[in-house]
């Protein structure tokens, strides 16, 4: 089996407290990432330097056991990825190809599986002789088949900007179109632990610059705002039941996806009197959300944005990217000056317990609040 050309991996573990990066427009940080599962419980990765190199990883070292992925599997993640970072593919590249070879082989290389074949589908990415993928031989080889899983994605127009799962239908053509959804968040916290925090990297860029604000993350999230202030943060003493954090912003922001996802709701919240009146300016003790809307992205993760200045610009069952203007600030519903109210909940949970801290979530998904780092 043919593998890229070995390369090592530098653990600085005993200078993890001290230890900062140049990174970011030449501000000084050191970013560290966890991720959270499906179950409301925080998964940490190794510490992560900058936003990520190209191809840090040499397949014959020894491989740690990521989730439920073997350190068989995730060496073959680990091949994915340096064939990506060979053949100039940007780090969102990469979470989308490593996603892909997890729905259709869960990174193992399989060979003819007899009666339980897919037709003749082959390896990671289960790729077709008789579909031009190639001979048995070569799709068995973990670099080939991630060389043609990539060369097939580049000519895909915006497959940079596009939802994981239709990028990914693009180059499989699967029966399954929705199916590679769901692996998104194990496959960013893959690449992020693997190449050295490549979650914050700017997906669309192969030179590991840290995504800035507005800017679309290998993870494939962005802030919601540009230029925000973070204000009231989330289930503060003095705001216990405050289920998300507000960000500090002009009036007539735009407000953007922050995921790429479907709108599960758009509506004017009634305030505490059962009124709907979001076309004019809130007061503290009303009540509601004023103008809101409601997203729905991979692994079951729901991003509330409140208070709007009007209507949004979307409509529930719209399919939305990652940095879709989909309203602007303001300060309608329960709201004491123009600010978003942004709140993210797991396992698509819309009520309060489903709803966690954005800060650090956000700041494990490379793109922090309010420039906090």
């Amino acid at each position: 089996m043919r593998i890229p050309r070995p390369r090592r991996i530098v653990l600085l573990v005993a200078l993890v407290a001290t230890l900062a990066v140049l990174c970011c427009a030449g501000s000084v940080t050191a970013v560290f990432f966890g991720f959270y599962d499906e179950s409301n419980n925080r998964s940490d990765v190794n510490s992560a330097f900058g936003c990520g190199k190209g191809g840090p990883i040499n397949p014959d070292t020894k491989m740690p056991s990521i989730r439920q992925y073997s350190a068989a599997q995730i060496r073959n993640a680990a091949i994915i990825i340096n064939t990506g970072s060979d053949l100039k593919m940007p780090p969102r590249a990469w979470v989308i190809a490593v996603a892909t070879a997890m729905q259709e082989s869960r990174l193992t290389n399989l060979g003819n599986l007899g009666a339980r074949n897919d037709h003749d589908s082959l390896g990671l990415f289960q790729q077709r002789p008789s579909s031009g993928w190639g001979t048995p031989t070569q799709i068995m080889d973990p670099v080939y088949a991630s060389t043609k899983f990539y060369e097939k994605l580049k000519t895909i127009a915006g497959w940079e900007t596009m939802p994981l799962t239709e990028a990914a239908q693009r180059v499989q053509v699967s029966a399954y179109p929705d199916a590679y959804a769901k692996h998104e968040p194990v496959a960013t916290q893959i690449v992020n632990e693997l190449a050295h925090g490549a979650a914050g990297a700017l997906g669309s860029s192969v030179t590991m610059v840290c995504a800035a604000a507005g800017q679309i993350a290998a993870s494939g999230w962005t802030v919601p705002v540009k230029g925000a202030v973070v204000g009231s943060g989330f289930r503060t003493p003095e705001r216990p039941t405050h289920q998300g954090v507000d960000l500090i912003v002009a009036r007539y922001t735009p407000i953007m996806a922050a995921a790429s996802g479907i709108v599960s709701k758009v509506k004017c919240d009634e305030d505490h009197q059962g009124r709907q009146t979001c076309d004019v300016d809130g007061y503290p003790g009303k009540g509601g959300c004023g103008w809101m809307v409601e997203i729905q992205s991979a692994g079951n993760i729901m991003t509330r944005y409140c208070h709007m200045v009007q209507r949004p610009f979307v409509k529930e069952g719209q399919q939305v990217t990652a940095g879709e203007v989909i309203g602007r600030v303001g300060t309608s519903g329960n709201s004491s000056g123009p600010h978003l109210h942004f709140e993210v909940h797991l396992n698509d949970d819309r009520s309060s317990a489903g709803a966690i801290d954005p800060v650090p979530f956000m700041k494990q998904q490379g793109v922090p609040l309010g420039g906090e780092g």
